[in-house]
């Protein structure tokens, strides 16, 4: 799937560098966090998944009306190139410069970081929940780190295939067999707008159950906690 690349600026790059070290700062906040949660209690690790997991929201907000609006582009020119808003097309030519001679790289690899971004988020759901294994939040959190890292990988093979130099392989591409084209632009925004809706609807839930259940969550963080977590709602 070809996007056009239009010369970058030096707001692209500064753009384009936040969001790799935002994803990058999420991930090493999910090792100390997962990390120090296996030993003593600690009640700064709640607060701190707390806000990892309000940046994953945050990214995929931003991530998923990407999604959105490639679809509604897509119902109005279904035979057109695929499309990507101002903002986006910004954030490609930025991560473009990776690879200059690739031209969908930046592509590839801004929807690979936005991704990631959206998997750091779920994983803080599953750190969250640790000690109150008996919660739905955890339930919807451990279903969305499974899809999410499946379709995490997805992005990892198509962004791995262009960088070595071939098309984009992958579910979404149907391994490189669909020849570019309209075909091709259909199936590929369509399958990663459902896996993009779907995977949202996930987090939504694990993060409105969690808030139901914030009480039961943070007395495991206690110093002094109840024995054992029974309850499943606040």
């Amino acid at each position: 799937m070809s996007m056009p690349m239009s010369s970058m600026s030096g707001w692209d790059t500064a753009g384009a560098t936040l969001l790799v070290l935002w994803a990058l700062a999420m991930w090493a906040a999910v090792g100390v966090l997962a990390y120090a949660n296996r030993g003593p209690v600690r009640p700064w690790v709640y607060r701190g998944s707390v806000l990892l997991i309000g940046l994953g929201v945050i990214g995929q907000l931003g991530h998923v009306q990407e999604h959105i609006a490639q679809v509604g582009y897509w119902l109005g020119h279904p035979n057109s190139p695929a499309w990507m808003t101002p903002w986006g097309t910004s954030l490609a030519n930025g991560l473009q410069m990776v690879l200059p001679n690739r031209p969908t790289f930046g592509m590839e690899l801004l929807h690979l970081t936005g991704n990631f971004i959206f998997l750091a988020g779920l994983v803080g759901v599953m750190v969250i929940t640790r000690r109150a294994t008996k919660t739905r939040s955890r339930r919807w959190g451990k279903m969305g780190v499974w899809m999410q890292g499946i379709h995490g990988l997805e992005h990892l093979a198509l962004t791995l295939s262009v960088a070595f130099g071939s098309r984009a392989i992958g579910l979404s591409t149907f391994f490189g067999l669909i020849d570019p084209g309209p075909g091709l632009t259909t199936y590929r925004v369509w399958w990663h707008f459902i896996a993009n809706v779907i995977g949202t609807i996930i987090f939504g839930l694990a993060v409105y159950h969690l808030w139901k259940e914030r009480r039961a969550v943070r007395a495991t963080y206690s110093l002094h906690p109840a024995p054992v977590l029974t309850a499943q709602a606040a």
